[in-house]
Order: C-alpha cells, then structure tokens, then sequence
C-alpha cells in the first residue's frame, strides 16, 4: 500500500491543496484512499468535514501527533498532509512510513531557501533507503513560462530532484476547496486548464 507524504517545513506553501486533491485523484480512480493529517491546524481534516455525501469516498486516517501508524487494512492508498517546522523525530517517523515524498514548492527565492536544508535531509534519506523511497518537487502557484519557474527548475535539477509539475495560480483550488471539493469532483471542461498540469504528478505516485 503506498503511502504518499506532502512534506515541506515552509508554512503556506500549499501543503493541504495538494494532499486534498491528491487523495481526491485517487479516489475517483477507484481506490480505497485514506487522508492523514499531523499539522494541528487539521485543515485536510476540516476539509473533509466539507465533503458532500455522494461523492467518491475519502477516509480520514486518524494519526496522533506523537506516533504515526500505518493505516487498517483495506486502504489500497494513503496520503499524509504535514505540518510546518517538521524536523527531528517527527520528521524521521513520518519518512519511514513514506514510499513517495511530494514536496510543494514555490518559486520565491524566499522559499527556495527556507526548503533548501529540508531537501537535502530527503536527498540524505534517499540515499539510505536506497530508492525505496521516490522524492519530488511540485511548482506551486506558477506560471511555467516565467523565468521563476526556470528558476525553480534550475534549483530542483541542481538538488537532484525532478519537478513533477507547476500548478498555477487559480481560484479553482480556493474555491473547490470551499466545500470539500477536488479537481476530480466536477466537471472536467471547469478544470480543463489545471488537469493536464497533474499528469506529471500522478504518473509519478502510480510508479513503484
């Protein structure tokens, strides 16, 4: 059963947006998915509050702070939302359940900088675990044809890391987001310009 963490130690990077639509990707492939969240905000929790009955079902996987467990049996997938600050133990707890670690990024240099020390301890838990843990790089709120974005990319192919895609900068999620919805919840023709940007994304979670 793959376990999918969203891990940066930045806050307001996008964390939630993509750990929601994730699990709301998986569920309407038909997966029996599970949605975790270890920040004490609780906002994928409180999101799926919001869920409106009838459509595509998305577990909450209850995590305690303090120790992470693997999910009950029966869930094919689990995706993990994360706290800011992680680091130290918690950190360590949380990488050894993780078969993909996606990693929302922006392309501020502010925020390139603030992630810089938290990719090199993934690179780090690469190399020990020796591919058995898939590390990427999601481009939050870009346009990909900005020089921000080649910067993004210089810096993530300079890590070692791929950028699996650039989401842009889009009420969609805000409004989706709202009432408990995902990408995958409504019509494709309302989404038509953000799902091609998740092709990347999911091609990489699907591969082991």
């Amino acid at each position: 059963m793959p376990v999918i963490v969203v891990a940066n130690p930045k806050g307001g990077v996008g964390k939630s947006t993509l750990a929601t639509n994730l699990a709301g990707y998986l569920a309407a492939q038909g997966h029996a998915v599970m949605l975790g969240d270890t920040d004490r905000q609780q906002s994928s929790r409180a999101w799926l509050d919001l869920r409106p009955p009838g459509l595509r079902s998305i577990a909450t996987w209850d995590v305690d702070h303090n120790e992470i467990a693997r999910p009950p049996k029966g869930t094919t997938h689990a995706v993990l939302d994360t706290p800011a600050s992680l680091h130290g133990k918690r950190l360590d707890s949380i990488l050894k359940l993780a078969d993909h670690v996606l990693v929302p990024l922006q392309p501020s240099i502010f925020d390139i900088l603030a992630t810089r020390d938290f990719l090199q301890t993934l690179g780090e838990v690469r190399a020990v675990r020796q591919g058995d843990v898939r590390i990427g790089v999601v481009g939050m709120r870009v346009d990909a044809r900005t020089r921000a974005a080649d910067q993004l990319s210089r810096y993530c192919e300079e890590a070692g890391l791929p950028v699996l895609g650039m989401l842009r900068n889009t009420q969609n999620y805000v409004q989706l987001a709202a009432h408990g919805l995902t990408l995958w919840d409504v019509a494709p023709g309302r989404v038509e310009r953000d799902l091609p940007q998740w092709e990347g994304i999911t091609a990489f979670i699907a591969s082991r």
